[in-house]
């Protein structure tokens, strides 16, 4: 069974910096792309970075330059580097398949950026 375990989340000002990670499990992680996705309150979840099973990095516009995501295939994890964060940036973030697997989100991991 597909499990995906969100952590590294917290409280942080604005233009400070988070490391998330998600561990995944129960499917050939090295064979899928994964994407990092959130969901602020009252809006829909979007994705905001993924990654191919190769390495190779995709950031959506709300994330371009500020966020970097990379995969350890050896640990069957993904990890999103987010810098200069911004009160907009305040989320539940979510990792899962690119495209998802539609029953099995996780928990997630709460970013709030705040003074």
């Amino acid at each position: 069974q597909v499990q995906l375990v969100e952590s590294g989340g917290g409280l942080v000002q604005p233009g400070g910096s988070l490391r998330l990670s998600c561990a995944a499990s129960g499917f050939r992680f090295e064979d899928n792309a994964m994407g990092w996705y959130r969901q602020a309150p009252g809006k829909q979840r979007e994705r905001v970075a993924s990654i191919s099973s190769g390495g190779t990095p995709h950031l959506e516009y709300s994330a371009a330059g500020r966020f970097t995501i990379s995969r350890d295939n050896a640990k069957n994890t993904v990890y999103l580097q987010m810098n200069s964060l911004e009160p907009e940036d305040t989320a539940v973030y979510f990792c899962n398949g690119n495209p998802p697997f539609p029953h099995y989100w996780g928990q997630g991991t709460q970013v709030t950026v705040s003074s």
